[in-house]
Parts: structure tokens; C-alpha cells; sequence
């Protein structure tokens, strides 16, 4: 009887210690699960630096919601880089044709799925406009529509690359000071 208690003790901290990923276990070679999230970050990342054609380390994304939408700015890390500038104002200009005409393939391939208010932009193409603008280090897309379905979908796609890019940047429409 005695052995069956000790057999079901060992075997129940066995279970609890397997549901436990990596307990004890510090290191990411030790443990996998730790790594999972940097390395979805990194893979992300990589695909980032393959669709956009600029390095994600050497440049800033912010994503800034407002009122009637929200603005997609890019811009590179050192004012002399003028190779980052000019290819985030490349890679921006194209992001707003192709999200002008309902395409969102590059931020479907960058995050590896389709992102939160997608759908409803392009089922509100016609109402949300895309407009480029350059900064002195880069770029920005704003996003803006009179519709609030449209504009609640811009501000779902722009939290989720808040989130996913983790900028820090706040996830609800912030009023100017004046």
C-alpha cells in the first residue's frame, strides 16, 4: 500500500512539474518556451526587413491614432542615414497605394496573418483615405475617414502593430495639447 502512495506522489509531481514548461531552467537552449515569443519577435522582424527593404534596428515605427484615423510613421534612427530615409519614403509611398486599393498584403506577410480591421478597411475602402507625407528622417501614411466603422477599423489595425511592434505608443486616440 505503501508503495502505491509514494508510486502516485512521484507520479503527480511528475505531471505537475511537466505542466510546468522548463521548470528550474534558465536559459533559452534549456528552455524553448522562453524563446518562443523573441523568436516569433525576430521572425517578425526579419520578414519586417525583407517586405519593407530598411533595417527594423536602425529605424523607429510609431502608430498614432487620432480622431479620424490615425498616421503611420517611420523614420530612421541617425539623421545622416539617408539610406534608411529614402527607403522608408520608398516603402512608405507604396504602402499607401497598395492600401488604396485594398491591399495589405505586405502587413499580412510581416505579421503572418491577417490583422485586426483589415476586412472592415477594405470592406470601407472607398471611405478611408491614404495620403504619404515626408519627414526629415522619413515618412508617414495618415489613415482618415468621416465613417467611424472605418475609422474604428483603422484604430484596431493600428493597436495591433502598437502591440506587435511594441513602440509604446498609446492604444486610444490622444488630443493634442494647445
Amino acid at each position: 500500500m505503501m508503495s502505491h502512495r509514494i508510486t502516485a506522489f512521484t507520479l503527480s509531481s511528475i505531471f505537475v512539474l511537466a505542466a510546468v514548461p522548463c521548470f528550474g531552467q534558465t536559459t533559452h537552449e534549456q528552455c524553448p518556451h522562453k524563446a518562443k515569443g523573441e523568436e516569433a519577435q525576430a521572425a517578425m522582424t526579419e520578414r519586417g526587413e525583407h517586405a519593407m527593404g530598411f533595417s527594423q534596428t536602425s529605424t523607429t515605427h510609431h502608430f498614432l491614432l487620432n480622431a479620424d484615423g490615425g498616421v503611420i510613421s517611420v523614420s530612421a534612427n541617425d539623421a545622416k542615414d539617408a539610406e534608411s530615409r529614402d527607403q522608408i519614403r520608398m516603402h512608405l509611398r507604396h504602402i499607401a497605394r497598395a492600401f488604396s486599393n485594398g491591399n495589405f498584403d505586405i502587413p499580412v506577410f510581416v505579421h503572418g496573418q491577417t490583422l485586426p480591421g483589415v476586412p472592415a478597411m477594405k470592406h470601407h475602402s472607398s471611405d478611408i483615405r491614404y495620403d504619404f507625407k515626408e519627414t526629415e528622417a522619413g515618412g508617414q501614411v495618415s489613415l482618415s475617414s468621416n465613417d467611424p466603422e472605418a475609422i474604428d477599423a483603422i484604430h484596431d489595425f493600428l493597436n495591433f502593430q502598437i502591440r506587435e511592434h511594441k513602440t509604446g505608443d498609446p492604444e486610444k486616440v490622444v488630443q493634442p495639447v494647445r
